[in-house]
């Protein structure tokens, strides 16, 4: 189960990358909507690393 959900948000973790990086290729970029899309991807990232800690352990 912890592989599945790990993968899940590895996808999420690199889709939310490829819209950054989208958005960050135009100038009209909404501030906070990135600043909303980082803090997002934060999270996920912390998330994976969580994860990644227990399976070490077990």
């Amino acid at each position: 189960m912890a592989t599945l959900e790990l993968a899940e948000l590895e996808q999420r973790h690199r889709l939310l990358e490829a819209e950054l990086a989208e958005m960050r290729q135009h100038p009209s970029v909404d501030d906070l909507q990135m600043v909303e899309l980082k803090r997002r991807k934060l999270k996920i990232k912390d998330a994976i690393a969580r994860l990644r800690q227990l399976s070490s352990v077990h």
